[in-house]
């Protein structure tokens, strides 16, 4: 692919690329990001560690487009058997942001962890914040579009889920004011203003590939890679914990499973993640957030045309 430098419509300054397992997400970000002088954000909540390689899906080479070596954030951030937590993840996707931007790249958020995605989009406040009783009763009475009213005081209206019910409504309004009431707490969150893309493919096509990348990457190593985090000392619960290759094959290790068991519980168990992740992106689609989905069997150069046309119109 010839390198054409484009510039994209400025009221973005976030493309999210995001879709189920098995369709070609990161090879597309990245030929994305070749072409608009991006850097990727990984929002994938296990490539953050390091070791956990094959497991996780990290294909170093996608990140290679035409001999360049396209840059990523978030990956390889933290050792096996240390507790992330969402928190953390905004707090460094707002740092991998923050050295993109500067230097007048494009950041690009690349993952299938819906929750990660929506965690830095809609700038959540993670801390627990305390029930108001004077405020709840206050606004008791109140009707939804007066409660969406002072909401807006006090924010952008960006998620529907807020205001969808006077219930909600009063929460949200409680959650603003106990931030107000207490800045010391207040993240100094860059206004995002990001545009979404999705890449889908057809449901037999993705369980094809599904199937096919897992035997790959068991006769790649991966049972060795389980088995060496394991003789490094990480106990089989902490890997049981971070689910799917990691439960299936240390259950298999510690004869718990018999191998055919295994591969056929495991297979199972990505086909369920699968929809379990298209269920949440139908769920943000609902909540209001436009996906431009994007055909997973269109040739990459397609992908990539398209995309920009796509943006560069917006």
């Amino acid at each position: 692919m010839q390198l054409q430098l484009v510039q994209l419509n400025k009221k973005y300054n976030l493309i999210v690329v995001l879709g189920p397992t098995a369709t070609g997400k990161t090879q597309f970000a990245s030929n994305l990001a070749y072409r608009v002088q991006g850097e990727i954000i990984s929002a994938d909540s296990r490539q953050i560690y390091r070791k956990m390689n094959l497991g996780t899906g990290k294909d170093y080479e996608d990140y290679q487009v035409a001999g360049t070596q396209v840059p990523y954030h978030l990956i390889d951030i933290h050792d096996p058997g240390y507790k992330y937590n969402v928190f953390e993840y905004q707090m460094d996707f707002l740092k991998a942001f923050a050295t993109i931007t500067k230097q007048e790249k494009f950041p690009i958020l690349c993952g299938g962890t819906g929750l990660y995605i929506e965690a830095v989009t809609k700038g959540y406040k993670l801390i627990a914040v305390p029930v108001n009783k004077n405020l709840r009763r206050k606004l008791e009475n109140k009707s939804l579009p007066e409660l969406e009213q002072i909401l807006a005081g006090y924010k952008k209206l960006h998620n529907k889920t807020d205001t969808d019910t006077i219930k909600r409504a009063i929460r949200a309004i409680e959650i603003e004011e106990y931030y107000t009431s207490n800045p010391e707490l207040t993240l100094d969150y860059p206004e995002i203003n990001p545009v979404f893309l999705g890449i889908k493919i057809d449901r037999e096509t993705r369980r094809e590939r599904i199937t096919k990348r897992m035997y790959n990457r068991l006769k790649g190593g991966m049972i060795e890679e389980v088995k060496s985090l394991i003789d490094e000392g990480l106990k089989p619960e902490t890997l049981i914990y971070y689910g799917l290759e990691y439960k299936f094959i240390t259950l298999y290790l510690t004869g718990k499973l018999n191998y055919d068991r295994m591969v056929e519980k495991l297979n199972v168990a990505i086909h369920q993640y699968a929809k379990r992740q298209m269920t949440w992106f139908r769920k943000m689609e609902r909540e209001g957030v436009q996906i431009h989905w994007i055909d997973g069997l269109w040739t990459m150069e397609e992908k990539v045309k398209k995309t920009i046309s796509l943006i560069k119109s917006k």
